[in-house]
C-alpha cells in the first residue's frame, strides 16, 4: 500500500513521467494504470471459478445426495466424510477428502433457509412445553414444564407438572394469565394434539378441550406450520433459557407446589432484567403488554379433562392408565370421569359419587375402603382379606369394639362391626371414633346405639331467642300454654 501511495503521489502531484516510474519500480503499464485510476488497491479478483479437474464431474452427485437428505431422518443424513466415501467407492472419485468437504460446505451454505425478522405487538403471547429432570419427594423423574412468553416485553412464565396433558395444558394457561395480570389477545402454538385434532392443509380441526379454554378467555389462536417451530421461536428459546437458569442444578422439592413457587419467584426476579435491543427493563415493557391484554372473565375456569368410562366388576373405573374405586352399587355402570390436576371425580348423572387424589404414575389402583363396606356387610367373611382395606389404619378403639362384638355375638359380631364401619359413609372418622369411645364406656356397642350417639353429638343445642335489638317485638305478649289437658294421662286406668 505504501508503494501504491508513493507512485500515485510521484505521478499525480510531482509530475513524474510514467516511463520513469515503470523503469524505477519495475511495473507494467497496465499495473500503473490501475494504480493511477484508484486510491485503494482493488485486491485479487478471480475472473472465473477455478476448474476442478477431479471433483467437477461429481458435483452433480453431491447435489443429488444433499437433496435426498431432506426427506431422510435427521440422524441418518450424510456427513461430508460419508459423501466422500460414497464418491470414492461407488463413483470412482480419485481426489482428496478436503475437496469434497469444501464442496459440501459451499452447497450447504447456499441451501440454508433465511428468515424474516418478525414484529411482535404488545399483548400477544407464545406457548410451549419442555422437559426437565426434577426430584420430587426424594424421587427423580421427568417433569413437563409449560412456558408462556410475551415477545414484546420478553416476560415469561414457567410452571412444572408431572406430565403434559389436557388438564395441565389448561392449568398452565390459567396460572400464566394470573401471573401476567391479563389474557393475551393472541397466542401462538405448535400443532400439539392437545389442541389440534387434525391438520388438513392450512386448516385445523381443534379439540373440544382447547375450544372450551379459548371460548372462556376469548383469546385468538395461531398455529405454526407443521414442523415449523421456529415460527414461535421466542418461546422456543425461553424453554431452553428456563431449563438452564431455573433448573440447574436439578431442583429437589417436597412437592410440585413447592417447585412451582420457586419457579414463579424466579420469573418475577427475571422481570428486573433488560434484554439487549429492548428500550427498557422487562417490568416496564410488561405494563404496555398488560394495557393491550383482555380482562379476566368474571367466572373462574376449571382445568379438567372429561372422559366416559365403565365401572368393572371390582367396582373400579380406569382413567389415565390408573384405576379408581367407586361405591359397589355403581359396579357395571357407565360413569363420567372428571380429571383435574389435583383430584379425580367420578360422576353418575349429576351426582359426584367418588373423589380421589390424582395419581400421576401408571398402573396404580386407588381404593376408598368406604366404597366396599356395603358389599362386605353381605359378605362379612371377606373382611380380613379385602384388598381395599389392607392399608386402612383405624384408631385402636375400633379393634377393641370388634373383639367385644365378636365375643358377644359370635359370627354375627363381624357383620355388626361392619355396620358400625358403614357409619363412616355419613360421619367423619373423628366423629365415629369419639362415639365408639363413649359406647365402649357405657357398654352400648351395637351399631344402632353408636349411630344414636353420633347423631346426638352432632346435634346443636337450641339457643334462646333474644329480643335485644328488636323493640318492635317487645309489644307482643304470648300466653303460656295450658298443659292441664295432659293431666288425664296420669290418672289411674287412663
Amino acid at each position: 500500500m505504501e508503494m501504491w501511495t508513493e507512485i500515485r503521489r510521484r505521478v499525480l502531484v510531482e509530475g513524474a513521467s510514467k516511463r520513469s516510474i515503470r523503469r524505477e519500480f519495475r511495473i507494467g503499464s497496465q499495473t500503473l494504470a490501475k494504480m493511477l485510476a484508484g486510491a485503494e488497491q482493488p485486491g485479487y479478483r478471480l475472473a472465473a471459478p477455478r476448474a476442478k479437474p477431479k471433483l467437477g464431474a461429481f458435483l452433480g452427485v453431491i447435489d443429488e445426495i444433499l437433496v435426498s437428505d431432506r426427506d431422510a431422518p435427521p440422524k441418518q443424513r450424510h456427513t461430508a466424510r460419508r459423501i466422500f466415501e460414497r464418491l470414492r467407492d461407488e463413483h470412482g472419485y480419485e481426489g482428496g477428502e478436503s475437496q469434497v468437504r469444501a464442496a459440501v460446505a459451499a452447497a450447504t451454505r447456499s441451501s440454508r433457509e433465511v428468515f424474516v425478522p418478525l414484529s411482535h405487538p404488545p399483548g400477544e403471547a407464545q406457548f410451549d412445553f419442555g422437559e426437565a429432570t426434577v426430584v420430587i419427594a426424594g424421587e427423580r423423574a421427568k417433569a413437563a414444564f409449560a412456558v408462556m412468553s410475551l415477545p414484546f416485553s420478553d416476560a415469561f412464565f414457567v410452571r412444572a407438572f408431572p406430565r403434559e396433558c389436557t388438564e395441565t395444558f389448561q392449568a398452565a394457561h390459567v396460572a400464566a394469565f394470573a401471573f401476567f395480570g391479563g389474557v393475551p389477545t393472541r397466542i401462538s402454538y405448535d400443532n400439539t394434539t392437545i389442541a389440534v385434532k387434525k391438520v388438513v392443509g392450512s386448516e385445523r380441526e381443534l379439540t373440544t378441550a382447547f375450544l372450551r379454554l379459548e371460548s372462556h378467555f376469548l383469546f385468538r389462536h395461531r398455529f405454526c406450520r407443521v414442523g415449523r417451530g421456529n415460527e414461535k421461536g421466542h418461546v422456543e428459546n425461553l424453554v431452553g433459557y428456563g431449563r438452564r437458569n431455573f433448573m440447574v442444578p436439578v431442583p429437589e422439592c417436597a412437592s410440585f407446589a413447592e417447585l412451582n413457587a420457586s419457579l414463579e419467584a424466579a420469573c418475577r426476579a427475571d422481570l428486573d432484567r433488560r434484554v439487549r435491543g429492548k428500550p427498557a427493563f422487562k417490568v416496564e415493557l410488561l405494563a404496555e403488554d398488560q394495557a393491550a391484554m383482555l380482562a379476566f372473565p368474571s367466572v373462574s375456569f376449571e382445568p379438567r379433562r372429561v372422559v366416559h368410562a365403565s365401572v368393572n366388576s371390582l367396582s373400579l373405573v380406569r382413567f389415565d392408565r390408573n384405576d379408581y374405586s367407586v361405591p359397589t352399587s355403581f359396579a357395571h355402570h357407565d360413569v363420567t370421569v372428571v380429571g383435574g390436576v389435583d383430584d379425580v371425580q367420578i360422576v353418575v348423572g349429576t351426582d359426584v359419587v367418588a373423589t380421589h387424589p390424582r395419581v400421576w404414575s401408571k398402573e396404580h389402583t386407588t381404593y376408598d375402603p368406604r366404597h366396599y363396606l356395603a358389599l362386605l356387610e353381605r359378605k362379612p367373611g371377606a373382611l380380613d382379606v379385602a384388598r381395599p382395606l389392607e392399608r386402612w389404619e383405624l384408631p385402636a378403639c375400633f379393634a377393641i369394639l370388634r373383639r367385644r362384638l365378636e365375643a358377644d355375638l359370635g359370627s354375627g359380631g363381624t357383620r355388626e362391626f361392619i355396620k358400625v364401619l358403614r357409619l363412616l359413609e355419613h360421619a367423619s372418622l373423628r366423629q365415629l371414633t369419639a362415639a365408639i369411645d363413649v359406647a365402649l364406656a357405657i357398654g352400648a356397642t351395637g351399631a344402632d346405639a353408636i349411630r344414636l350417639i353420633v347423631r346426638h353429638r352432632a346435634e346443636q343445642p337450641v339457643g334462646l331467642f333474644s329480643l335485644d335489638g328488636r323493640p318492635h317485638l317487645k309489644a307482643f305478649a304470648i300466653d303460656p300454654p295450658d298443659l292441664g289437658a295432659y293431666a288425664v294421662l296420669t290418672q289411674v286406668g287412663a
